[in-house]
């Protein structure tokens, strides 16, 4: 009769391990990686082939110049990520629960998401429970979705692609419409056009436009839109921060379809100025969880107090 340690097997690498692994990986060097693990070189060439001989598999192809990861290496590499993920999230529920440490919540915030928004996210939250601990990071939309599925952080806010996976859950959306704005100098007509049909040839042929970046999610959409609407534009710039496009604006570098919402803190420096414009572009935001139920209580809480 097979005994329960003969079927378990050897575990053939431990999490020290994957983290090493994951260095030399993001680091595409061993010598890198040892000195951010505080190792020498020799010390995590050993703990990698100890893996490889394990797993029976290359996980790197070593040259003379350069380490390159192989197929089998970039699934460990993707694989790990969740598995480490799922790992932190369960010692952290441990201590949460059984060790009174402090509740924390990891929030992502997209860089498309202006500062002026936090507090919409934040203020609420912190009021009616001080006790919770927030960790903010502030990423790209592919580098949140990929934390957020390896359990890195508990919510993320975007605006989604076309298609979401599987595993992540919109659990709060809302509309997010623009505006034009142009430098706070610059001459009006008493009525301006409000309809993007006349709005190219009011602004000039010759106009500096400020866009998102073209890879970025909002950006592509965007892009779209103004095109069917039949404004073709000259992009001056292309950026992933829309607080950066409105003090690009301000100090007279273009103008720029911004959202509304991030308005706030410029207006009232009197910097830029906003010009109606008929249709509006739109764009969604959503609060995304992992989809898991029941959802921790401090990430429902932190979801029900969003202001928007």
């Amino acid at each position: 009769m097979q005994s329960m340690h003969d079927s378990i097997g050897p575990i053939p690498f431990d999490t020290y391990e994957l983290h090493l692994f994951r260095l030399v990986a993001r680091s595409g060097s061993f010598t890198r990686a040892a000195t951010l693990a505080g190792l020498t070189q020799s010390a995590v060439t050993r703990q990698i082939q100890g893996m490889e001989a394990r797993l029976g598999v290359a996980l790197f192809e070593r040259t003379t110049r350069r380490v390159e990861i192989t197929a089998a290496g970039r699934f460990l590499l993707e694989q790990s990520a969740r598995i480490l993920g799922e790992m932190n999230h369960s010692a952290r529920r441990l201590r949460e629960e059984f060790a009174n440490a402090p509740k924390t919540v990891s929030v992502g915030v997209s860089r498309t998401v202006g500062l002026a928004y936090l507090p919409g996210f934040f203020v609420d939250y912190q009021r009616r429970f001080p006790h919770v601990r927030l960790q903010v990071s502030h990423q790209s939309s592919p580098e949140l979705l990929a934390v957020l599925d390896a359990r890195e952080i508990d919510v993320a806010l975007l605006c989604p692609p076309d298609r979401l996976a599987g595993d992540f859950e919109a659990a709060h959306r809302f509309a997010d419409d623009f505006v034009l704005i142009v430098p706070a100098n610059r001459a009006l007509p008493a009525n301006p056009p409000t309809d993007l049909s006349a709005l190219a040839d009011w602004l000039g042929t010759d106009q500096r436009w400020l866009l998102p970046d073209a890879r970025t999610n909002t950006g592509r959409r965007l892009r779209a839109w103004m095109d069917s609407q039949g404004l073709r534009v000259r992009s001056a710039m292309e950026l992933d921060s829309f607080d950066l496009i409105v003090n690009l604006v301000g100090l007279g570098m273009g103008v720029a379809l911004v959202p509304h919402r991030v308005l706030p803190l410029y207006l009232r420096q009197r910097r830029v100025r906003r010009v109606p414009i008929q249709p509006r572009f739109s764009r969604e935001l959503v609060v995304l969880v992992r989809r898991e139920l029941p959802l921790r209580e401090p990430v429902r809480q932190f979801v029900e107090s969003v202001l928007f």
